[in-house]
This record gives structure tokens, C-alpha cells and sequence, in this order.
């Protein structure tokens, strides 16, 4: 079955960086986009970047163009959100996403804090 198991979020000042890593399995990893979405506290969910199967064409959103970079390692089954600048609005749980054919998976999500 389809996992996905993210890793790297925490605490972190205003300006500064964290990666987060997601450990996918139970599927052709290297077949599918992936995507990266947060979710604020109170706020709904909002997509952030995603990355093309193995081409690896990257799409971000307007809040965090030139600030955050995603890649993939498709030998180990990994996808990776790089995180610079961060700001305050940064603060969400960040989930790893994947949909493979009709379905929708998510994993459990990283807490990501960004505060002084």
C-alpha cells in the first residue's frame, strides 16, 4: 500500500532554512508527480510546490517562489522541500502528497514553527 512518511520540520527563526524529506513506498515512485501542501493553524489547506515524474519540472507557489526549491531522488524513493528565508507565514504542517490514479495520499505531516 501506498506510504508516505515525512521528516525535517521543527523550530526555526525568521531567515532561516529547513529541508523536508518524504519516504514514499507502494508505488513507481519515479511514475508520479509529488507534491508538497501546509496547512496553517486555522486555515485550510494550500499547495505549495509539486515536481513532474521523472522529468522533474517544478512548480511553486507565488508565496514561496525563489525561496523554497523541490527535488527528488528517484533512487531512493524520496522527494525533498528545501526551505530558505523563511518567514512567520511559513508555520504550517506540511504534508507530503501523492495521487495515483483515483486516490488521494497524504502522509502524517511535519510541524514546521517559524518564530523568533
Amino acid at each position: 500500500q501506498v506510504q508516505l512518511v515525512e521528516s525535517g520540520g521543527g523550530l526555526v527563526q525568521p531567515g532561516g532554512s529547513l529541508r523536508l524529506s518524504c519516504a514514499a513506498s507502494g508505488f513507481t515512485f519515479s511514475s508520479y508527480s509529488m507534491a508538497w501542501v501546509r496547512q496553517a493553524p486555522g486555515k485550510g489547506l494550500e499547495w505549495v510546490s509539486d515536481i513532474d515524474g521523472g522529468g522533474g519540472r517544478t512548480y511553486y507557489a507565488d508565496s514561496v517562489k525563489g525561496r523554497f526549491t523541490i527535488s527528488r531522488d528517484d533512487a531512493k524513493n524520496r522527494v525533498f522541500l528545501q526551505m530558505n528565508s523563511l518567514k512567520p507565514e511559513d508555520t504550517a504542517v506540511y504534508y507530503c502528497y501523492v495521487r495515483k490514479g483515483t486516490r488521494d495520499y497524504w502522509g502524517q505531516g511535519t510541524q514546521v514553527t517559524v518564530s523568533s
